[in-house]
């Protein structure tokens, strides 16, 4: 056992069955503050507390009653929490911290032999409190954000439990997210330099795969885990669990296409979609772009009532991102007759667009300041821009595209308490794991609960039916495709066999075998010259590769470009 000093805590910042969990609070606060606050409060949203501090306790509980609900365990919990003053400005705060209070390994059960558990876990395997003195999580969360104007600005904690917080936080959702990473959602690898903690990987690292360089973490040099921590769109969660649950609980991406002019026609990926108003899924639209123009300051980001809503009637507003809220951007836009909004960020990347207006009945995306600077171009050269706002059907928001498994978060630069420990912010709809709270979030654990289940909190894999394997094999899309002259095949092996792969022409013949024998469980990936069996160049055009493992066979398609 290693009993975590300085605690290793997983931030998150603002910008019951027969065998479920008995998870306990226990409360470290000093008389009068904290959980004890004795400010007199009304009961709200089903918190029946009528002081401060039992409203907090109360919203405590009721958290760890609901990963209880979902967790099964026969050894008690054990949560030591209290409400501190923690950074905190107008603009943005920490709002709170958890963290197992020790890792184990090593233990009687223990799936994983020399790996770190975090405690809850491995005394659940362990069927015994390994540490029977101790608790098992620590929980910090921010007093200042209540009643303090300097604290962002003057947003307050929300205690009930019916996720009506309106414009305040609500406490439910963090302290849900807070317990996860205490519970087993978090590694513990220096992100810096790749080193394992105290010489040993920890179970959350087991998961980690690398599309790029085809490789678990586990399988890695300590430098090569350092830069798959920055990875970013290709570090993804390997377990069968949660990549199986995803199909059932993410949406397919929202994309922008360019029909005309041909000079940008294409399809946009890097697309931010908005808290506010119809998705694009729910609500494509097709139509010709037009700038906006508010006639005041920078004409063209929307901020005021539209000069030009003649032109804009009818039409897909294209706005550049300023100082003003998104939703007066998108409702000015409305207001003037457009059926969607692009906005254009005034920024290099894109962000998900924050707000809440109930009366926008319009879709709207963000794209990027590149994309929206194209954009302009052609229409000051008088083209007509003809875009669509949709969804991707052949994909799913917040996944790799390499292998379709579901994102780490791997900014670059790192971002200290966030990276790699949570979903990527790609995932659509917003995911409870994600690096920081969104409004539409409430008490829905979603894919936390089949991660849960990767790591071994259940005693069966539920998800893994009599149809359904608990490991399967997988073929993912290779790398580059279309390809010149050469490209990488990767694939996953669920148990040790007779394996091939092959690669047939589009009219079926056989062009070359690539493997042909016995390989280990795991991942692997084979190179492809673009050559035959007789070692002779083939022509450009579509081919087709197959996996033969056991009793599986599958097949995909790519194409060599000349």
């Amino acid at each position: 056992m290693r009993r975590l000093l300085p605690i290793l805590v997983i931030a998150l910042l603002v910008s019951v069955s027969a065998h479920a969990s008995n998870i306990i609070i226990i409360n470290n606060d000093g008389a009068g503050e904290g959980f004890n606050d004795p400010t007199p409060v009304s009961p709200v949203g089903g918190n029946s507390g009528t002081t401060l501090g039992q409203q907090r306790l109360n919203v405590f509980q009721h958290a760890a009653d609901i990963w209880g609900s979902i967790l099964p365990s026969n050894v008690t919990i054990r949560v030591e929490a209290t409400f501190d003053a923690l950074d905190c400005n107008a603009n943005g705060a920490v709002l709170g911290s958890a963290g197992p209070l020790t890792l184990n390994r090593d233990f009687t059960g223990a799936e994983y032999a020399g790996t770190w558990y975090h405690a809850a876990l491995a005394n659940k395997q362990a069927d015994e409190d390994l540490d029977p003195g101790g608790n098992d999580i620590v929980a910090r969360f921010n007093s200042s954000v209540d009643n303090n104007d300097n604290c962002l600005a003057g947003m307050n904690w929300y205690y009930g439990f019916d996720g009506n917080e309106g414009n305040d936080v609500e406490l439910l959702t963090v302290v849900i997210h807070e317990l996860g990473h205490g519970l087993g959602f978090s590694e513990f690898v220096d992100h810096e330099t790749g080193a394992w903690f105290y010489s040993h990987p920890d179970l959350f690292s087991h998961f980690i795969y690398d599309e790029t360089q085809g490789k678990e973490w586990t399988d890695m040099t300590a430098a090569e885990r350092a830069n798959s921590a920055v990875n970013t769109n290709h570090l993804v969660w390997d377990g069968f669990a949660v990549n199986f649950a995803a199909k059932s609980i993410l949406d397919s991406p929202a994309i922008v296409v360019i029909d005309t002019p041909g000079a940008i026609a294409g399809t946009l990926t890097d697309v931010g979609t908005a808290e506010f108003g119809p998705s694009v899924k729910n609500h494509p639209v097709t139509g010709d772009v037009v700038l906006v123009d508010d006639g005041t300051g920078t004409t063209s980001d929307g901020c005021e009532a539209l000069i030009n809503g003649a032109e804009v009637s009818g039409k897909i507003a294209l706005i550049d991102r300023g100082t003003c809220a998104f939703t007066t951007k998108v409702k000015n836009a409305q207001n003037a007759g457009a059926i969607g909004v692009l906005v254009a960020n005034n920024v290099a990347g894109i962000i998900n667009m924050a707000g809440d207006d109930a009366t926008i009945t319009i879709p709207s995306l963000m794209i990027t300041q590149d994309d929206g600077t194209a954009i302009k171009n052609q229409l000051a050269l008088g083209e007509t821009v003809h875009v669509a706002m949709q969804t991707d059907p052949n994909s799913l928001a917040g996944t790799g595209s390499v292998t379709g498994q579901v994102l780490l978060y791997a900014p670059n630069p790192l971002q200290p308490g966030s990276s790699v420990s949570h979903w990527d912010v790609s995932a659509t709809p917003n995911l409870l794991m994600e690096p920081a709270i969104n409004s539409d979030l409430h008490d829905d654990v979603d894919l936390t609960r089949y991660h849960f289940e990767d790591i071994g909190w259940f005693d069966e894999r539920v998800t893994a039916s009599p149809d359904i394997p608990a490991a399967r094999t997988s073929l993912y899309a290779n790398q580059p495709n279309p390809f010149n002259p050469s490209t990488t095949i990767r694939f996953r092996l669920a148990r040790k066999g007779e394996v091939s792969l092959e690669i047939f022409d589009q009219s079926g013949r056989l062009v070359r075998h690539l493997v042909q024998e016995t390989m280990d469980a795991g991942p692997h990936a084979v190179q492809w010259n673009g050559r035959d069996d007789q070692g002779d160049t083939v022509a450009s055009g579509v081919y087709h590769y197959r996996l033969h493992a056991g009793d599986e066979v599958i097949s995909r398609r790519m194409v060599l470009l000349k």
